[in-house]
C-alpha cells in the first residue's frame, strides 16, 4: 500500500463563501525586478502552451525525450493537479482567458468521462485539446506497448486521488463562472463520499468499474480539501478536513506528520508539502515553526545552515532537490519576510530552467520520495525525474508573484 501522504503523480513506471472570490496576488513588495523575471520566465512556457491551443486544453505535465520508460509512459500525460495549478498561476498573472481554457478543459473532462458520472476527476488525462462536441470521450492517458502488442494505461493515472480533485475545485472557484460552480459542487459531492472518522481518505486507484480504495488519510490532501470545501461554503466538511490536519501537528517536534495509516495510526514521516501548505493556508494558526523543521530535515546541502542551502528535497533522505517544493518554500519564505533566503532558493529554480523554458522537476535523474503509488504494494515507487515539469513552473511563477493557491 502507499503511504498516507499519497502521490499526486506516478513514478517512472508502466498530486459557503462566494464562489467568485477573486484569486489575487498579495501586494507588491520592494525589490521587484528579480521576482518579476522569475514570474515572467516561469509563466512563459505555460502561457505559450495554452495560447497555442485553439480552445480548452490540458497541458502535458513533463517533457519527454524518448530515452527511457518514463518518456514512453508519460508521452501524453496531463495531470489534473498540474493543470489546475497552472490555471491558478495564469489567473494570478492576469491571464484569465488562458486560465479559463484549462478550467473549461477540466470541466469537460468531468462531464465527458468515458465511465464516471459522479463528479470525480481522474488523476490524469490525455494532453491536448478537449472538444465540447465529443461526449463520453475523456480518457486517462496511455501508451502502446510493442512487446505485448497492446495499449496500456497506468492505474494511478486512471484513478482519482482527493488532492487533485480538490485543486480543480480551487481553480473552478477562483474562476467563478456558473458552469465552474456546478462542476465544483459535483466534485465536492464526490469528495465528501471519502469521509473517514478522521478526515477524508485518499481516493481510489485503478480502473473502472471497481477501482481500489486508498484507505490512508493524508495531511496534505486534507488541507486541500479544507480550503476547497470552505470556498464552497461547506463549513462542516471543511472543519472535518481541517480537524485532521490540526490533529497531525506534532508539538514536540513543531511539524506535521504525513497523515494516518489505514489502521488509523499516525504516519510520522516527514513530507515537505504537508508542512508548508498549512502555513500558507493558515498563516496565523501557530504552525510557522514547520518551515524551520523542513529546512533542517529537507534542506540541501545536508547539514548546511539555512543561509547556505540551495533547495529542498521532497522527503528527508536528501538525495536531490525537488524544484516544485523548493518553489513552494520560496513563496512561504517571502511571506515570512525571509527574502534573502527566498532569493537563494529562487536562484536554484532559475539554474534548473531549461532552454525550452521548463524548470526540471528534480536536480538528479531520479528523485526518491519515500512514497508509493499503490501500484506495487509496499514499494516506494513514486519518483520525480529531471524532466521539465509543469507544476515546477507554476509554483515558481506563483512564488514570484507572491500568490498562493490557498488564497
Amino acid at each position: 500500500m502507499s503511504t498516507p501522504e499519497g502521490a499526486r503523480k506516478p513514478p517512472a513506471l508502466p498530486r459557503r463563501l462566494a464562489l467568485a472570490t477573486p484569486f489575487l496576488a498579495a501586494p507588491a513588495r520592494a525589490a521587484e525586478a528579480p521576482w518579476a523575471a522569475l514570474g515572467r520566465d516561469g509563466l512563459a512556457p505555460i502561457r505559450a502552451a495554452v495560447a497555442a491551443a485553439d480552445g480548452p486544453v490540458l497541458l502535458k505535465s513533463f517533457t519527454t525525450e524518448g530515452r527511457e520508460d518514463f518518456d514512453r509512459v508519460h508521452a501524453e500525460v496531463a495531470f489534473t493537479y498540474d493543470n489546475a495549478l497552472a490555471g491558478l498561476a495564469l489567473l494570478a498573472g492576469g491571464e484569465r482567458p488562458l486560465a479559463f481554457r484549462i478550467g473549461e478543459a477540466l470541466r469537460l473532462a468531468q462531464e465527458q468521462d468515458r465511465h464516471w458520472t459522479d463528479g470525480r476527476l481522474r488523476n490524469a488525462y490525455a494532453a491536448g485539446r478537449v472538444h465540447a462536441e465529443a461526449p463520453r470521450s475523456a480518457r486517462p492517458p496511455g501508451w502502446w506497448d510493442a512487446a505485448r502488442g497492446m495499449w496500456l494505461e497506468d492505474g494511478y493515472q486512471a484513478g482519482s486521488a482527493a488532492g487533485p480533485v480538490a485543486f480543480a475545485v480551487l481553480l473552478w472557484t477562483a474562476l467563478g463562472d456558473p458552469p465552474f460552480r456546478h462542476a465544483a459542487e459535483r466534485a465536492a459531492d464526490w469528495l465528501e463520499g471519502l469521509r473517514a472518522p478522521s478526515g477524508y481518505r485518499g481516493g481510489t486507484i485503478g480502473h473502472e468499474p471497481t477501482p481500489d480504495p486508498l484507505p490512508w488519510v493524508s495531511t496534505e490532501q486534507n488541507l486541500d480539501l479544507a480550503v476547497a470545501f470552505r470556498r464552497l461554503g461547506r463549513a462542516e466538511a471543511a472543519a472535518h478536513a481541517a480537524g485532521l490536519v490540526r490533529s497531525t501537528w506534532l508539538p514536540a517536534q513543531e511539524r506535521f506528520a504525513m497523515g494516518l495509516t489505514p489502521d488509523g495510526s499516525v504516519n510520522g514521516g516527514s513530507a515537505l508539502d504537508a508542512n508548508l501548505w498549512p502555513v500558507l493556508a493558515w498563516p496565523d494558526a501557530g504552525f510557522a515553526a514547520a518551515l524551520d523543521w523542513v529546512l533542517a530535515r529537507h534542506g540541501l546541502p545536508a547539514g548546511a545552515p539555512p543561509a547556505e542551502m540551495e533547495g529542498l528535497d521532497f522527503n528527508d533522505d536528501r538525495d536531490g532537490i525537488w524544484m516544485e517544493g523548493t518553489a513552494q518554500a520560496v513563496l512561504l519564505l517571502r511571506r515570512m519576510g525571509r527574502e534573502e533566503h527566498a532569493a537563494r532558493f529562487a536562484a536554484t529554480l532559475t539554474r534548473h530552467r531549461r532552454e525550452d523554458g521548463w524548470i526540471a522537476a528534480a536536480s538528479v535523474p531520479w528523485l526518491t520520495t519515500g512514497l508509493g503509488t499503490g501500484l506495487r504494494p509496499g514499494v516506494a515507487d513514486f519518483l520525480y525525474p529531471a524532466r521539465g515539469h509543469l507544476a515546477a513552473n507554476a509554483w515558481a511563477a506563483l512564488a514570484a508573484m507572491d500568490a498562493s493557491p490557498f488564497g
